[in-house]
């Protein structure tokens, strides 16, 4: 049996062992949620954000399922609804800072706050091998600053809890820094991206500029960038970078007033973003995502998962 048979059959027992355990409830002392607490997930009109939104809701939280259609919004609310499930909808366009402000408004007055955060929403316009960086500052746009502006809004909002509240940013192994496909080959680069103290916004926001500016006088493509799907491995390689990066700064958090802050990469799902070519079940695509949201033992913090286990970043 070759090396890819053996990676395929030991990552198939896995997903087996995780279907296992989403099989099994909850117990009692593991459930530190209730219906007061508050989820909000971000493009959760479909995909894996709809299935995030539906699996907690079925764990009996109150979830905020948020769009930027208000039209599939709705429509998506009143499918889980149907089912049982206690969700609210609320419109929000993770660019838009006025349609931020107003959900952050609307948040504190019908529910004072909120306890999980799940950063969903995103683009990438390539599918197959197609890899085009024609829509490239939009997908950075969007997957990154829209992740990072919003997450920094409803940081103050974040309820005190014995078990801390929680962010879980939705990324990709796409997006690893050291991964031995797609990485960047700027080692200099790659060792400072790597150093979480030497991680700061300006350096993000510096290797994200320089990779526009490649885009726009066509050097990109020689420029050392990820080679598959480049403009969606850029934006999720910012989004881990300042998931470790804001876990140093909340680190610094007292106990009572913590705040754990985690990605995860949901593998190549059947979903739109990926023309329904992917290998992965939606169901499949969000339970590390809500494993993560649900964890009890929050110990970890600034890390990256797949399939329920840290992976390097």
């Amino acid at each position: 049996m070759g090396k890819k048979e053996k990676a395929k059959e030991r990552r198939e027992k896995r997903l087996q062992e995780i279907q296992l355990l989403r099989s099994i409830p909850y117990s009692h002392h593991q459930r530190w949620w209730s219906k007061e607490t508050i989820a909000v997930v971000t493009g959760g009109n479909r995909g894996i954000g709809f299935e995030i939104c539906r699996q907690l809701a079925a764990h009996g939280l109150t979830v905020i399922l948020t769009s930027r259609d208000a039209t599939a919004g709705g429509e998506s609310i009143k499918v889980l609804q149907e089912g049982g499930l206690d969700v609210v909808y609320h419109q929000l366009d993770v660019i838009d800072n006025s349609s931020i402000n107003h959900f952050v408004e609307w948040l504190h007055e019908n529910y004072g706050g909120l306890d999980i955060l799940v950063n969903n929403a995103g683009v990438n316009f390539n599918l197959g091998s197609d890899n085009s960086v024609e829509n490239a500052r939009k997908v950075i746009e969007i997957n990154y600053y829209g992740t990072k502006n919003l997450t920094e809004s409803l940081i103050p909002l974040m309820k005190p809890s014995i078990v801390g509240a929680r962010i879980v940013n939705v990324s990709s192994r796409l997006g690893r820094i050291n991964g031995r496909r797609n990485r960047i080959s700027n080692i200099a680069l790659r060792e400072q991206l790597s150093d979480v103290d030497c991680l700061s916004e300006e350096l993000i926001d510096g290797t994200l500029s320089a990779f526009l500016q490649q885009v726009e006088d066509g050097s990109w493509a020689s420029g050392g960038w990820p080679q598959i799907y480049t403009d969606y491995s850029v934006s999720k390689l910012a989004v881990n970078a300042y998931t470790r990066l804001t876990a140093r700064k909340l680190s610094e958090r007292p106990e009572g007033q913590k705040i754990y802050i985690n990605c995860y990469c949901p593998g190549w799902v059947k979903t739109a973003l990926t023309g329904f070519a992917g290998n992965n079940s939606v169901e499949e695509g969000a339970d590390s995502g809500v494993w993560l949201a649900l964890l009890l033992d929050q110990t970890v913090m600034g890390k990256f998962f797949a399939e329920r286990r840290e992976i390097n970043f």
